[in-house]
This record gives structure tokens, sequence and C-alpha cells, in this order.
């Protein structure tokens, strides 16, 4: 065997993993499809500003491992996440809070909002909601739903909110205080000079091939490896064997401006159904930039088809039935070991994707 492990996808959790195989003294190779590394993480510079390839990414955890070994790859800032809802020339601060609450009503204290809320849950008097809309009125009323959460979400997942399941609003805090941080996680920043540098860390000792498909590939690594860690779609690993698993992808418009500052936010959401983006991310403010021009980029959903990168995984009761049949597949494929975001078929944040990644390396390399 010419390597211990053959790992497929230069994201967080194939690098993460590949990093501690190989101070273990473990031989790896990671395959990557795109040409560079670090997967939806990825950020590169322009006009001296760290643009985000892949849309925002805001490192948040309150797992005090996880945040001490990001640590040893970057120095963190304190970038505080506290993104801005624009309606109809109607700006509101988010997550729902009592700055928001002032601007939509002009009430003051939480009693007040409370009362206010309360009233238009008891108003629409949904007891057994049986869609999102149902759902997200249960819980916040018209006003929130109408301005905040309704074109935004049909947008999201490109269906009516009547369409969609209830489940997918689980919850909805109202936050009773004048605090606009998104998290509420302990610890929160953006990596001075991006996250691509994390990576690069984390594979210094680590052959990569860029620009490789392992899936189209396959033979040609044949019994070169002992094991292999497979992070991309799980479908696709098994030539869709049972169907495709159904997931939401985006597409971006990046453009550097000739100004020093565009919106005054890092990350703008536009919730009118008929603004065709879901957000505006301008890059500097990550980073507290001060440069003479700035880079800004909209933030399209759309369709996915086998061509597109598959950003969200769209876990509603058909899908989750079709990923347990891939999973049972899965765990008779002897000798490979599937995770990250697109080989468990779930939603990560970052710092689930080390804690897991982490996880996995203490068992395999005990």
């Amino acid at each position: 065997m010419e390597y211990d492990y053959l790992i497929v996808g230069a994201g967080l959790f194939g690098s993460v993993f590949a990093h501690e195989a190989a101070k273990q003294g473990k031989r790896c190779v990671v395959l990557e499809k795109r040409t560079h590394i670090a997967g939806n993480i990825y950020t590169e510079k322009v006009e001296d500003i760290q643009v985000h390839r892949y849309g925002a990414h805001i490192f948040h955890t309150s797992d005090e491992r996880v945040w001490e070994y990001i640590n040893t790859f970057a120095s963190f800032n304190n970038y505080i996440n506290s993104p801005i809802a624009f309606y109809k020339n109607e700006m509101y601060n988010l997550p729902f809070n009592m700055n928001t609450f002032n601007k939509m009503w002009g009430v003051r204290t939480p009693a007040e909002a409370q009362a206010k809320i309360t009233q238009q849950i008891q108003a629409v008097g949904i007891a057994e909601p049986q869609n999102l809309e149902e759902q997200a009125l249960r819980l916040v009323g018209q006003d929130i739903y109408e301005k905040l959460i309704k074109g935004y979400t049909e947008k999201q997942w490109g269906k009516s909110c009547r369409e969609l399941p209830a489940s997918i609003i689980q919850r909805l805090p109202a936050r009773y205080t004048y605090n606009n941080n998104y998290f509420r996680d302990s610890y929160q920043g953006i990596p001075v000079g991006g996250y691509t540098q994390i990576i690069e860390k984390l594979l210094a000792d680590v052959r990569i091939e860029l620009g490789v498909d392992y899936l189209k590939e396959r033979d040609a690594w044949k019994g070169r490896f002992g094991k292999i860690i497979f992070t991309g779609p799980i479908d696709a690993y098994f030539d869709y064997c049972y169907g495709e698993l159904e997931y939401r992808s985006l597409h971006f418009e990046t453009e550097t401006l000739e100004m020093e500052n565009f919106q005054g936010n890092a990350v703008i959401n536009y919730t009118e159904r008929e603004v065709p983006y879901t957000r505006i991310i301008e890059h500097k403010h990550f980073e507290f930039g001060t440069q003479p021009k700035t880079v800004v980029t909209r933030e399209y959903p759309k369709d996915w088809s086998r061509n597109d990168e598959p950003y969200y995984t769209v876990n509603d009761s058909r899908n989750v039935a079709l990923y347990e049949k891939y999973r049972a597949k899965a765990v008779a494929e002897k000798n490979v070991i599937f995770g990250g975001r697109l080989g468990s078929y779930q939603y990560y944040d970052m710092d689930k994707v080390i804690a897991a990644a982490l996880a996995l390396a203490a068992q395999e390399l005990h």
C-alpha cells in the first residue's frame, strides 16, 4: 500500500482528519475535485480583502476544545455576527430582538414586545401547524413572519412556505434584549488572514492532488491505500443506485467597487420574495477593513442538479428515508468511512465538523 488513508475532499473534515493521521505517522493523500483546497470555507485575497468565495463563514462554538484547536492554526479577531434584514426599504436587526421590535412596532420594553407577539399569535389561532407558514405564525405572529421570514425562506428553499413542512422550523427565538449578537456561543470570530491558511497548515505534511474527481478515477486508485475517508455526496459514491438525494445550491455574483464602504455591514439579508438574492456580503467588514475599495457578493439560491455544488441538504421525510438506505449500504462498504456534511447528509456548523473529524481520528488512530 502506498497510503494508509486516501481522503476524498480537502475541506475542513478531511483536512482535520488528514492532519491528525499524519501526526501519528500515517501515510495520507488528499484528493480534491476543485482546483483549490479548503472546500466551502475557501477565502482568497482580492484588493487586499479576504473574500469568502462560497458564502459568509463566521466561526462560533461553545466547545472550548474545538476553539483551542482551531486557534493553533490562525489568530481570530473579535468579529460579532450581527446581520441586518432589508424589507421594502425598512432595516431590521437580527436576530429578532428588542431593536427589531422597537423598529417594527415602536415598543420599548420587553413586556410590550411580548404582549404584541402574544396578541398576534392569538389572532391567527393555530394550534396544530400543518406547514412552515402556520408554524412560523404560531411562533412569532403575522408581522415578523411576513417581513422577515416568508420571502427569505421561500427563496432559500425554492418553494412556498405552505408547501414546506412545519418541522423545518423547530423554534424561532425572540430575544427580549437590545443585543444584536446572532450567536450565543462562548467563542466567535473570523481568522485574521482568512480560512485558507488554516487548511494549508492542516495539510502541510500531507500530499494533495487537486483537480482529481475520485469518483471518475477510482479505478486508478484501487489497491493503493488501506482505508478511504470519503467526504463527498454519499449518493454519488454509490452511483445514485437508490436515486438522488435532494440538495439546494447557490449562485454567487461578486464584484469589486470603487468605494470604501458599500453597505456598512458584513451581511444584509434581503427578505422580500421579489428580490432574487437572499443576501449581500461585504467581505472587508469581517476583518474591519479600511481598504480604499470594497468587494461585495450577492448570493442567489437555486435548484440543484448534478453539475452544481450541493450546499444545503433537504432533510424532509423522503430524503431522510433515502439517506437511511444509503447509510445502510455505507456501513457494509469495506474500508470506507463516510464523513462531513455531504458524507453524512446533514448541515454542520464548522465547529461540529472539527469535533466530528477529531472524534473519528481518535477512534481510528488510538
